[in-house]
C-alpha cells in the first residue's frame, strides 16, 4: 500500500501547525512523559542540548571536509529578558568558537533574540552577536522565518548589515516576493543561504513545496546567484534539486562563492559525495533544549519521517 501525494500534503500541513502552535508545545514539554518522548525524537535532528555537543559534531564534520553553521536552536521569545539571556548565549557561542578550528559560522533567527519583542531589541541583539562574531572572527547568518515576519527580518537584517557587512540572510525560493527580495539584498556582500522555504503557507503567498514551481524558482535564484560571483548557499538535501543543480550550472558550482549546505543528519551521503567532488560543502548543526519548531519542520518536510520518529521512540522493550 502506498500513500497518496494528498495524504503527504495535508499530513506536511499538520505538522508545520503543530510547529507552530506555542501552546502545544508548552504542554507537551510540561508533560515528563510527552517531554521524554519528544525528546528522543529530537535527538535524530540536534547535536545533543549544549554547546560541548555542538562543538564535537562541528570537529568531527571538518575531518570529513565540511564547512560547519551552528545555532543554539529557538523561536518566537516574547519576553525581552529571555532574549537578551539568549543573545549572552550566542555570545558566549561566538567566544567559544573562536578557539575551534574552523570557525563556524553562527545562524539564529531573529525572533529568538527579541524580534517579537520589538524589531528594537532584535536589532539591539543581533547587533551584539554579529559583533562577537566578527571578533572571533566568523560571521552570522540569519535565518528565515514564516512569511508574515520577512519583511521585520529583511528590515533588521540591513539595518545589522549597515555595521557588519558580512551578515548573512536566508532566503525561500517558494515565497512568491521572492524575486523581488533578492533583488534588494544581492546588492550588499553578505552571502545570500537559499532554502525551499519549510513554514506552513497560503497558496497566495507560496508556492506547493516540492512542486514545479518551487523548484524552477529555486533554479532560477541560484542560477542569478551563481552567475552574478555573488556568495550563495545553496542549503538542500533534496538529491533531485541537487541534481538539477548540477545539470543547469556545470562547474559554475565550484566557483569559489558557491557552497552547498545541508542540515545535521538529513543529508549526510549526499554531502559526503559532493565533498568527494569537489564542491565546497557546509553542514549545519543545532544544539538546545528548544528544538521544537525545528524538529517538527524537518519532519514536515517528509511526512514519511513519522515513521522514524516512532521508530526513536523504541518502546518495545517496556511491552
Amino acid at each position: 500500500m502506498t500513500t497518496s501525494d494528498n495524504t503527504l500534503r495535508r499530513a506536511a500541513d499538520t505538522l508545520r501547525a503543530f510547529a507552530l502552535d506555542e501552546d502545544l508545545k508548552a504542554r507537551t514539554l510540561a508533560n515528563p512523559a510527552l517531554a521524554t518522548m519528544a525528546a528522543k525524537i529530537a535527538r535524530r535532528y540536534t547535536a545533543g542540548s549544549d554547546v560541548d555537543a555542538a562543538v564535537a559534531l562541528l570537529e568531527a564534520n571538518t575531518s570529513r571536509g565540511h564547512l560547519g553553521s551552528v545555532e543554539l536552536v529557538g523561536e518566537s521569545i516574547r519576553d525581552e529578558a529571555v532574549a537578551d539571556q539568549q543573545t549572552d548565549e550566542f555570545v558566549d557561542l561566538a567566544h567559544r568558537l573562536g578557539q575551534v578550528p574552523g570557525r563556524a559560522t553562527i545562524s539564529f533567527d531573529l525572533s529568538h533574540v527579541g524580534a517579537v519583542v520589538s524589531p528594537e531589541v532584535g536589532l539591539r541583539n543581533g547587533r551584539a552577536i554579529a559583533r562577537a562574531a566578527r571578533e572571533a572572527g566568523t560571521s552570522i547568518m540569519i535565518s528565515a522565518e514564516g512569511s508574515d515576519r520577512t519583511d521585520l527580518v529583511l528590515a533588521i537584517t540591513e539595518q545589522i548589515a549597515d555595521e557588519f557587512p558580512e551578515t548573512g540572510v536566508t532566503l525561500q525560493a517558494r515565497l512568491h516576493r521572492t524575486p523581488v527580495d533578492l533583488d534588494r539584498l544581492i546588492q550588499r556582500p553578505g552571502p545570500i543561504r537559499l532554502v525551499k522555504g519549510a513554514f506552513l503557507e497560503s497558496a497566495d503567498v507560496a508556492y506547493a513545496r516540492d512542486s514545479e514551481p518551487m523548484t524552477t524558482a529555486y533554479l532560477e535564484a541560484a542560477r542569478r546567484l551563481v552567475g552574478s560571483g555573488h556568495r550563495v548557499n545553496l542549503a538542500t538535501h533534496d538529491p533531485l534539486l541537487v541534481s538539477s543543480l548540477r545539470d543547469t550550472l556545470g562547474t559554475d558550482l565550484m566557483a569559489e562563492h558557491v557552497e552547498f549546505e545541508m542540515l545535521q543528519g538529513l543529508g549526510t551521503e549526499l554531502l559526503d559525495s559532493l565533498r568527494h567532488d569537489g564542491y565546497t560543502t557546509r553542514e549545519y548543526v543545532v544544539y538546545g533544549p528548544e528544538w521544537w519548531l525545528y524538529v517538527l519542520n524537518r519532519m514536515a518536510e517528509h511526512p514519511e519521517r513519522v515513521l522514524d520518529a516512532l521508530a526513536d521512540l523504541d518502546i518495545t522493550g517496556r511491552l
